[in-house]
């Protein structure tokens, strides 16, 4: 259910090391927002619903700041997380 991270720091230039961090914490924050959604998705009772749900979308905002800070570092993770929302606009519409 959650996933590893898969780096090795002692493999990665120093100047990438605060973007593979940042990528980490958004990993992290991905599978609680999955943990805590599929928990709430399993219970009935309405406050442990709730309370579950109002955690995740914390867990959202946080990957909302990594995500900022990763994008300000990454000049081409920015780049092509544009083209990105240029390709689904496309296939959409």
């Amino acid at each position: 259910m959650l996933s590893n991270i898969p780096i090795n720091l002692e493999k990665v230039k120093k100047e990438d090391i605060e973007k593979e961090i940042l990528r980490a914490g958004i990993i992290a924050e991905l599978d609680a927002i999955s943990l805590y959604e599929q928990l709430a998705s399993m219970t009935t009772n309405k406050n442990i619903k709730m309370i579950f749900l109002d955690i995740a979308k914390e867990e959202k905002t946080h990957v909302g700041e990594f995500q900022t800070l990763l994008l300000m570092l990454d000049k081409q993770q920015a780049q092509e997380l544009e083209k990105g929302k240029e390709e689904v606009k496309e296939l959409i519409e």
